[in-house]
Formats: C-alpha cells, sequence, structure tokens
C-alpha cells in the first residue's frame, strides 16, 4: 500500500503504531528521534511521515521544517502525532509545514483518513 516512516521516542507508541500499520499492509520504518527521522526520509523517501513533536536531539517542529524546506522531499506528507493538543500547538504544527496534526490519543480511523486522504492527493 505504501511505506510510512513512524518518528516516535515511545517505544510503546512506535510499535502500537507500527503494528497498527502493517496491518494495514504498509511497509513501516521508524526512527527514534529528529536526527534519525531527517536521515530516513532522505535514504528512503517515504509515502507519509507520521511525527512526533516532542523528540529527542530535534523537535518535531523542526524536523517538519527541514523536510518542507529541503527540495528533495518537500512534497512528503507529514502527520503530526503529539500529546501537545492546544490551539498554539496545532497552529505551530501546521504552520512549519505539516500537513495534518493528529491529539494523542488518537483513533485509529482518524489516522488512516489522515493517511488515506494524503496519498491520494500525492
Amino acid at each position: 500500500m505504501g511505506t510510512i516512516l513512524v518518528v516516535e521516542d515511545s517505544a510503546t507508541q512506535r510499535q502500537m503504531m507500527t503494528e497498527f500499520l502493517e496491518g494495514k499492509d504498509f511497509q513501516v520504518t521508524i526512527a527514534r528521534n529528529g536526527v534519525e527521522a531527517l536521515e530516513r526520509i532522505l535514504d528512503s523517501s517515504p509515502d507519509v511521515v507520521l511525527l512526533d513533536v516532542l523528540l529527542p536531539q530535534m523537535n518535531g517542529y523542526e524536523v517538519c521544517r527541514r523536510i518542507k524546506k529541503t527540495p528533495k522531499t518537500q512534497d512528503i506528507p507529514v502527520i503530526m502525532c503529539s500529546a501537545k493538543t492546544t490551539e498554539a500547538d496545532r497552529y505551530w504544527g501546521l504552520k512549519v509545514g505539516a500537513d495534518a496534526y493528529l491529539g494523542k490519543p488518537f483513533k485509529q480511523t482518524e489516522l488512516m483518513e489522515a493517511i488515506e486522504r494524503l496519498i491520494a492527493d500525492n
């Protein structure tokens, strides 16, 4: 169905998202921090990036900003998935270029709707 990069520092969250997405026939790549995420994106050009905000080494806002400012990666859809759910958090996520922003905990149906919409748009 496509390749998704899951960028999440929590092993539990990472495993839950990976198992769910693999069950939906996606190929999943993982990154545990912002620096690793940028390396994976350049190496594999995923169809969608699921990006946490609170990450070690480089936060999700900065990762998203760099993805969207790099010509090779700027068209890769980014879905921010974060426990930071205030209007300001959503505003900044979209401002730095995220294509969608889901607050944790999110419903699996919400995640699938966002992924399907972004893959269809791309």
